[in-house]
């Protein structure tokens, strides 16, 4: 017997189970945020340190 051959057909098997959310074609996509260089990022971490704790020593 060949077992291959029973059953209903599976349609779509390697469809993806998500929605593609990426640019459309022909759209112009949404302009990406710039991104920070290591030194801008340290240099912004450490400025929201030094106010934080300037805010949390005064009484």
């Amino acid at each position: 017997m060949d077992y291959g051959k029973s059953g209903a057909v599976v349609v779509g098997k390697n469809s993806p189970r998500f929605k593609d959310n990426g640019p459309k074609e022909g759209k112009a996509s949404a302009p990406k945020a710039k991104r920070l260089s290591k030194d801008e990022m340290i240099a912004k971490l450490k400025a929201a340190a030094e106010a934080k704790k300037a805010a949390g020593s005064a009484p």
